[in-house]
């Protein structure tokens, strides 16, 4: 997929010094996420190759967010729940710090979105976020999704036990 500003692509093995230097490394990045920070070019680089082998699986829907201008991986977004019962993926995502706040998070989040719905056939496409981290509520609302509610004490991450506020769009509501 293509967008303005990026790429979104299937992962490689060779997108691990990039994955490591640009996002993955963080401490900040990955505060809120469920992963600890990658302690290694290795950790990435052994993460993109098995990212990379999965692309293989056309169900598997993980890309490299490469910023055009720059010609590599600046972080990631993907599917990290799906029920194919009710049509509906959860999405995740990522990018390095030196990119926040430029509108590329829901940039790609929102090309994403309008694959899964348009070409995938998904009827729900959703995402969520520490309460405690509403920037990234900002990128969900960007994207065209609307927020459903707050789940109390719902999901532990790196920065403890959290609220998790949901965000959706439905296929009917897709412009």
């Amino acid at each position: 997929m293509e967008t303005p500003r990026l790429i979104l692509r299937a992962f490689t093995p060779e997108d691990g010094p990039a994955m490591y230097r640009n996002w993955a490394s963080d401490p900040e990045v990955t505060r809120f996420l469920t992963w600890k920070k990658h302690t290694s070019p290795a950790e990435s680089t052994e993460i993109a190759a098995r990212w990379a082998k999965d692309a293989a699986d056309p169900a598997c829907y993980q890309w490299a967010l490469v910023l055009k201008e720059l010609g590599e991986p600046i972080g990631s977004l993907g599917v990290v729940r799906r029920c194919d019962e009710t049509a509906a993926a959860e999405m995740g995502y990522c990018i390095g710090r030196p990119w926040w706040g430029r509108g590329l998070t829901a940039e790609a989040l929102r090309a994403a979105v309008e694959y899964l719905i348009r070409e995938v056939g998904m009827n729900r496409v959703a995402a969520c976020h520490d309460v405690e981290n509403p920037n990234s509520g900002k990128v969900m609302q960007k994207a065209g999704m609307t927020k459903e509610g707050v789940l109390r004490s719902y999901m532990r991450s790196n920065h403890g036990l959290g609220d998790i506020a949901v965000w959706s769009v439905l296929a009917r509501e897709l412009k």
